[in-house]
């Protein structure tokens, strides 16, 4: 297959999503291999993650962000949740609250942002105030254009102070969202995440798209880089995600802390131990 950064955004780069295959499957055509390299990534994956956390000098924010059927509770249930849930989140981000409109866009983002040691992944983000506000034009254009470069500073405060982020966007394309929606339809324990606003919202899916182009092409940072993952074949967006999520932890060189206390007198108490149990 493709290697995982022919999905990386470059800074700077100008993505047009119509011109990127959501159904493409790079080299890879064989799914059951796919299936067994997954589980082969998510066990490494849960590997990094406790070095992650033993280290706790780090933290790591992965932003999951799709058009509706994109596949990102799929992710975190076939990748994310190999993780263990002790030290690793799910943040969504609904309609804000009263609370949460009182503050600044960011407020409620920031402070669910991963402690050192944690992973925390971000179902919708920060990003929505850049992409539905400006779609249904909640706010004035002279508010949410400012926004890009506030995005920006944010990430890169994180990333000052040692979070890790890495962002997905799961492109699936129109045809594609349709037959899932379908599948819900008749699927009866899929049903429940139905509503009439996924076929309303499909009506604004080229203002959603070039939406999503503007805060990809301008947000994507050596901080924070973006990455345009093709989505149509779930087994294919599963295994690009934990390669890319991989690498990228094992690029961070995480170490083991070493030991505070003498490990020879605590083997030593151990041996003692033994011997009086006898």
């Amino acid at each position: 297959m493709k290697y995982p950064d022919m999905f990386r955004v470059e800074p700077g780069t100008k993505v047009k999503l119509s011109q990127m295959e959501a159904g493409d499957t790079g080299d890879n055509r064989d799914e059951a291999a796919a299936q067994d390299e997954l589980g082969r990534l998510t066990k490494r994956l849960a590997e990094l993650q406790y070095l992650l956390y033993a280290e706790s000098k780090r933290s790591f924010l992965i932003v999951l962000q799709a058009m509706d059927a994109g596949g990102k509770d799929g992710t975190v249930r076939h990748v994310i949740g190999s993780m263990n849930p002790q030290n690793a989140t799910v943040q969504p981000f609904k309609v804000p609250s009263v609370e949460e409109m009182a503050h600044d866009y960011l407020w409620r983002v920031h402070k669910v942002t991963p402690a050192t040691g944690q992973v925390v992944v971000f179902n919708r983000s920060h990003y929505e105030d850049v992409l539905v506000v400006r779609v249904h034009d909640l706010v004035p254009k002279e508010i949410w254009s400012e926004r890009y470069d506030e995005i920006n500073a944010f990430e890169k405060l994180l990333s000052d102070n040692g979070t890790h982020i890495i962002k997905f966007f799961l492109h699936i394309d129109k045809k594609e969202q349709l037959a899932r929606f379908k599948q819900r339809l008749e699927d009866p324990t899929k049903q429940w995440k139905i509503s009439e606003s996924d076929y309303k919202e499909r009506e604004f899916w080229d203002d959603y798209q070039k939406a999503y182009e503007a805060a990809i092409s301008k947000c994507s940072t050596e901080d924070a880089p973006w990455y345009v993952i093709p989505a149509n074949h779930k087994w294919f967006r599963n295994l690009v995600v934990s390669r890319i999520l991989v690498k990228t932890l094992e690029s961070m060189d995480m170490q083991f802390p070493q030991p505070t206390v003498s490990i020879e007198e605590i083997r030593r108490q151990y041996h003692v131990a033994v011997e009086e149990s006898r």
